[in-house]
């Protein structure tokens, strides 16, 4: 909602913004299931995901699968893999498990299919997408991939 005495740390102030929470122009609810998740706890579980990508690259390399040089490229193509095969099944990563969080589809389609799975990640990867949001608190990988982090 708009306020007169709004400062630019308000957010984003305009006729563009008229809706009453973040997440209304989305359809989705204001608390509870299905809102939206916060910064913080998106951050949690992109934590707890690379840690366990970092565990499991650590694993390949103790097996003699890779080497040192290549742990860092290891990490990131486990993190990948991890997180892309299962928001395809389940609909959320490990850590968002863990959080109480999922990755919902926004444009009406049931499930967050594979490649804007993928997509979403290699975006995230990239870093800076991830740090630019809208009015809804949504990273421009959700944006381009229609998809919104959201509280299970």
């Amino acid at each position: 909602m708009t306020r007169s005495s709004s400062s630019w740390l308000s957010g984003p102030v305009g006729p563009d913004n008229d809706d009453a929470y973040r997440g209304q122009s989305l359809g989705l609810p204001e608390q509870g299931p299905g809102s939206l998740a916060g910064m913080g706890r998106r951050l949690l579980a992109l934590i707890v995901d690379w840690l366990i990508g970092y565990g499991l690259a650590a694993l390949a390399m103790t097996a003699g699968l890779i080497t040192q040089p290549q742990l860092s490229l290891a990490v990131l193509v486990a993190w990948l893999v991890l997180g892309a095969v299962s928001v395809r099944l389940y609909g959320f990563s490990p850590g968002q498990l863990v959080l109480g969080l999922r990755v919902a589809s926004v444009d009406g389609r049931r499930h967050v299919g594979f490649g804007r799975a993928v997509s979403r990640g290699l975006l995230i990867a990239l870093v800076f997408p991830a740090l630019f949001t809208d009015v809804d608190g949504r990273g421009f990988q959700d944006r381009l991939t229609a998809t919104a982090v959201v509280r299970r």
